[in-house]
């Protein structure tokens, strides 16, 4: 990513860092609760592997539905883990067609997004054509 986003990407890394140590009890005393929280947070701020994370609590946990929100927003800011989240979701009857062809489109939509000639160009030159 540029330059400006550097420092936020830092942020996300640490709140996952932070995460990490409260959900396994390194360093600090074990404490899910508080660990899911430094996830959120990190997810209303636009984190997707804080949603990716959090869809996977959520699908252990039962919660189905949530974990389909949270993979839904993640999917569709480009992660493609959160999109085959879904899509495993579905083969396992606990995610509708409707609900995978959403992800599938607005993930499509993000990759979409992304691309321009600069991009196209560096990558053809990074993969040697």
């Amino acid at each position: 990513l540029s330059q400006p986003f550097a420092p936020l990407n830092r942020l996300f890394e640490v709140v996952a860092l932070v995460n990490r140590l409260y959900f396994n009890g390194k360093g600090v005393e074990q404490d899910e609760t508080r660990g899911i929280r430094h996830l959120q947070h990190a997810a209303i701020q636009g984190n997707p592997v804080s949603r990716l994370i959090l869809g996977a609590h959520e699908r252990d946990d039962g919660n189905h539905r949530l974990a389909v929100q949270h993979w839904m927003i993640s999917a569709k800011m480009g992660h493609e883990i959160s999109l085959n989240g879904i899509k495993r979701m579905f083969i396992e009857g606990l995610a509708s067609k409707a609900q995978y062809t959403e992800a599938l489109r607005g993930y499509q939509n993000a990759l979409e997004e992304t691309k321009s000639p600069q991009r196209e160009e560096a990558k053809a030159f990074y993969n040697g054509s």
